[in-house]
């Protein structure tokens, strides 16, 4: 009976080794979360699969918050996050790497009525925070001190993702403080601003500007953030009118982070996965080439070397 039960015990265990053996080697790599990422992971996924074509990929957006829920949850393999790492979330087990660079913007429609004003004189901090969180400014009129204008229509995110949450802290709040019309996903919220004339929103800068041609996208036009809070912007703080040009103003730090902010892959623990592991490596290494070409800031070779030790 007790040989049997010995043998039962080693059988059971060689099971589970098995089991183990064959989840690392599994070649599916599943990943959900961040439209802020979603561009460029497809991208490095589509040139990942020239290199290893048995890997295959299963790849959705929804927003910072479904990547992080679902990593946490191990549904997925991976969550594309585009927030920093709340205490909360490192208390759960939350595991990252970090993979490219971009922010946040302002954003207007290209018809709004007060455009070239806005333009040349620019929103401080401390505006924008009076109408996203505080909702203390309401007419554009009396925003740009004029005796007459249409009320303002804010815009903000209704899903849980990075770009409310960054924007939100550059405002000194968080997602659920800020105020406005909620509209899903960072495509919604860029086509709901670019047909109101009097709307107000903010989007991830691969949503405002178009890649291929380097200009901002149809309808929408940026709102140069008055960092110095002298009334004007100045030639320092005006470099919106090309995606080149403000991608620069981002690595160089002249753009305030936040709305700059740093971007993740996260899971639950360090990946046990094989092929997890080794395309988290490619794109620290062979894949950061696609980085700028697809509209982000490169890590600092620091800052890789610090992930991929994290990898090894």
């Amino acid at each position: 009976m007790k040989t049997k039960s010995i043998i039962a015990l080693i059988i059971g265990l060689l099971l589970i080794s098995a089991c183990v053996s064959q989840k690392k080697k599994d070649r599916t790599i599943s990943i959900s979360g961040a439209f802020a990422l979603y561009p460029l992971v497809i991208q490095w996924a589509e040139e990942y699969k020239k290199e290893n074509p048995d890997v295959r990929f299963n790849i959705s957006g929804g927003g910072a918050g479904k990547g992080m829920a679902d990593a946490l949850a191990g549904a997925v393999d991976l969550g594309m996050f585009s927030r920093e790492i709340s205490q909360e979330e490192k208390e759960k087990g939350v595991w990252w790497v970090g993979l490219t660079i971009d922010a946040v913007v302002p954003t207007i429609s290209a018809e709004h009525p007060y455009l070239e004003n806005i333009k040349q004189r620019g929103l401080t901090r401390e505006e924008f925070k009076a109408i996203f969180i505080d909702g203390s400014i309401t007419n554009w009129g009396e925003l740009l001190g004029s005796t007459d204008g249409e009320n303002i229509v804010v815009y903000t995110r209704s899903d849980a993702c990075g770009a409310a949450g960054t924007w939100a802290k550059y405002l000194e709040g968080r997602q659920e403080d800020l105020k406005g019309v909620g509209i899903y996903g960072d495509p919604g919220l860029a086509d709901a601003v670019s047909k109101d004339a009097a709307g107000i929103a903010f989007n991830n800068t691969i949503f405002a500007y178009d890649i291929q041609s380097g200009k901002k996208r149809d309808g929408i036009e940026i709102i140069p953030i008055d960092i110095n809070e002298n009334g004007i912007i100045e030639a320092n703080e005006n470099f919106y009118e090309s995606f080149d040009s403000i991608l620069n103003a981002i690595a160089r730090g002249i753009y305030p982070s936040p709305p700059a902010r740093e971007l993740y892959f996260v899971a639950h623990g360090k990946p046990g996965k094989e092929s997890v592991i080794d395309f988290m490596k490619w794109t620290l290494t062979k894949g950061q080439v696609y980085v700028k070409a697809s509209g982000y800031v490169p890590l600092n070779q620091n800052s890789i070397n610090q992930y991929l030790e994290k990898l090894n």
